[in-house]
């Protein structure tokens, strides 16, 4: 079944309104080449499956869908083969890159060579991570992309959409970091609530208010743990005063106005949040899971921010209408960075 909340419908309109072009190297998952044909259907992107064309073809053929509008590029084929392999020596020579070391990596990883694609302007984003970690699709990206100029570092977010639920922008938040920094300290906690807020800013088009989130409310506990949120909300205003963020704040206080009233009556965020900084990776990842499999949410990401160009990751768990919904947010990053 099809999933579409308000907000992945928004996203979708804005994508077919200046069509990118994407990226999707995991060409052998079922799921992917499906969701490819929906983009195309859904006229939200250009597609390009990274592979043997033989191989997707016959899977296309399989799942009973039409691939025949979406390009596919072999990298054994590929015209621009060296070319890639040209500016792959070049970016990495300094760490001991090799010509016959980066045509043996772009003949085997479909993920560097999504990646150089990117790199070249053949592509404005890239999708992966329906059958890779998180570190497999990261790792180029950071390597050959780098970050964009003025960010301190990358981390990742999912857009949760829960249905029937009043809180945060009508049951949308950002969620963050939940995919990637496993224990940031208190200035990487700082840039992550910034980076996060202007990521809910520029995709849900709300105003962002950033809870960081923790075991205690206002002092309520003492602890190490603890510290390093509220020295983090002290970073973050100083660093970033014009950023709507208070905290440490429990999660209940963070989004419900009657728990608010009891534990932060004089916080401006508390009650109202609608982006939720967690303080670590396990926090952060098993919050997600629990709201996506208990709460019936659509879960996005994880989507990384702060590359110099959109590369997009995915729960190896995902289904279908999850890599449509990452491509058409990673569209619509890519109209974004386009504009910068």
């Amino acid at each position: 079944m099809e999933k579409k909340s308000g907000f992945i419908k928004k996203v979708f309109e804005r994508a077919s309104k200046d069509i990118k072009t994407i990226v999707l190297p995991e060409s052998n998952d079922e799921r992917v080449v499906r969701a490819a044909t929906w983009a195309m259907r859904d006229n939200i992107a250009k597609i390009i499956l990274v592979g043997e064309e033989t191989g997707i073809t016959e899977k296309a053929k399989k799942l009973r869908v039409d691939i025949s509008d979406i390009e596919i590029v072999d990298p054994a084929k590929d015209p621009k083969f060296n070319e890639y392999k040209a500016l792959l020596y070049e970016l990495r020579s300094h760490k001991g890159m090799t010509e016959e070391k980066a045509e043996e990596i772009l003949s085997n990883d479909y993920l560097t060579y999504g990646i150089m694609m990117v790199k070249a302007g053949d592509a404005d984003g890239m999708v992966a991570g329906a059958c890779h970690a998180t570190a497999d699709t990261l790792r180029p990206a950071l390597q050959i992309l780098r970050t964009a100029p003025g960010v301190e570092m990358v981390s990742g977010f999912f857009i949760m959409c829960i249905p029937d639920c009043e809180y945060g922008e009508n049951g949308t938040f950002v969620f963050g970091d939940c995919g990637l920094n496993q224990d940031p300290d208190a200035n990487e906690l700082a840039v992550i609530a910034k980076t996060s807020a202007d990521s809910f800013k520029s995709l849900v088009g709300a105003q962002p208010k950033v809870a960081m989130l923790s075991h205690s409310t206002k002092g309520s506990a003492k602890h190490a743990l603890v510290d390093k949120v509220t020295n983090a909300v002290n970073i973050a205003h100083d660093k970033y005063p014009g950023l709507i963020l208070d905290g440490e704040l429990q999660l209940d206080a963070a989004i419900v106005p009657e728990v608010a009233e009891s534990k932060a009556p004089d916080s401006f965020v508390a009650g109202n949040a609608n982006v939720l900084i967690f303080p670590n990776l396990d926090a952060g990842n098993i919050g997600y899971k629990l709201v996506q499999r208990l709460g019936k949410a659509e879960a996005y990401g994880p989507l990384l921010q702060g590359l110099s160009k959109p590369v997009n990751d995915l729960s190896r768990g995902c289904d279908t209408p999850d890599v449509e919904g990452v491509i058409a947010i990673t569209a619509v990053q890519a109209q974004l960075a386009s504009k910068k």
